[in-house]
């Protein structure tokens, strides 16, 4: 089954400045993650059927076209379980069925099936099909995704990165950069580098940092002009893990080392 994509350019973090949409199916089609109108995508769908629109997560690249598609089309709006008020809180518009694990939405194509994958967002969900996994802001082919609190939650994220892993697909689909042709490798290179910052990270509040910048100053060598805001979100995300899993203390304020740890 043959995933068609259109890079819609969209106001984004990311440093491709755009967000991929995704077609599934001709005569019964599904769409992934319209982020906005535009002419790609609109050529994409112009000798299609439109039967289901979904988003991998609601941010606000990936969401923006929802309602516009939604109306042109009268396709089935999917929303994960659990968030539909959220879901219509970003999009504009109320879902018409709501998606979990195992979930399968039909298309002319061949069935897709819902992969539970929070971590960078809560409800992040990937849409799998034979060998191909679309996987969002799951994963890149180069550098790294940002998991940041108050919605990032690094323990989940790592979970979702293994069982991705040990799926081991033939292909993913990012939201984000070029198609990720080795799918393990490009798991195992993130679950090693959010490790890695992890040590970082707790070996600045075992040095002594123990506020929310300080920790950040000693946790990051690069230069953080214009993303200090999301490398302040990933610290904080890595204090609530280390704090949950009780390796250090965090009330929110203060750090310290677990003496117990």
């Amino acid at each position: 089954m043959d995933w068609q994509r259109a890079d819609v350019s969209v106001p984004t973090r990311a440093p491709t400045g755009s967000t991929a949409a995704y077609v599934c199916g001709d005569e019964a089609a599904l769409l992934v993650d319209p982020a906005a109108t535009a002419d790609a995508l609109d050529s994409l769908l112009s000798d299609r059927t439109l039967a289901h629109i979904a988003l991998t997560h609601h941010h606000p690249d990936h969401a923006g076209a929802v309602a516009h598609y939604a109306r042109e089309t009268n396709a089935t709006v999917w929303a994960r379980h659990g968030r539909a008020g959220a879901f219509e809180a970003a999009t504009g518009v109320p879902p018409d069925r709501l998606l979990s694990e195992g979930t399968t939405i039909p298309t002319d194509a061949g069935p897709v099936t819902v992969l539970d994958t929070p971590g960078h967002a809560p409800e992040h969900v990937a849409f799998a099909t034979d060998g191909t996994v679309v996987s969002g802001d799951l994963a890149v082919a180069e550098g790294s995704v940002v998991v940041g609190a108050p919605e990032g939650d690094v323990r989940a994220y790592l979970a979702s990165l293994r069982r991705l892993h040990a799926r081991n697909p033939d292909a993913l689909l990012p939201s984000h950069g070029p198609r990720i042709e080795s799918p393990r490798e490009t798991c195992a290179r993130l679950i090693n580098h959010r490790l890695e910052r992890e040590r970082q990270v707790r070996d600045a509040v075992d040095d002594g940092a123990d506020t929310l910048d300080e920790v950040l100053d000693a946790a990051y060598e690069k230069e953080l002009t214009g993303v200090r805001d999301l490398a302040r979100a990933t610290v904080l995300a890595h204090l609530e893990k280390l704090a949950v899993e009780g390796t250090i203390s965090w009330d929110g304020q203060r750090a310290a080392p677990n003496p117990a740890d």
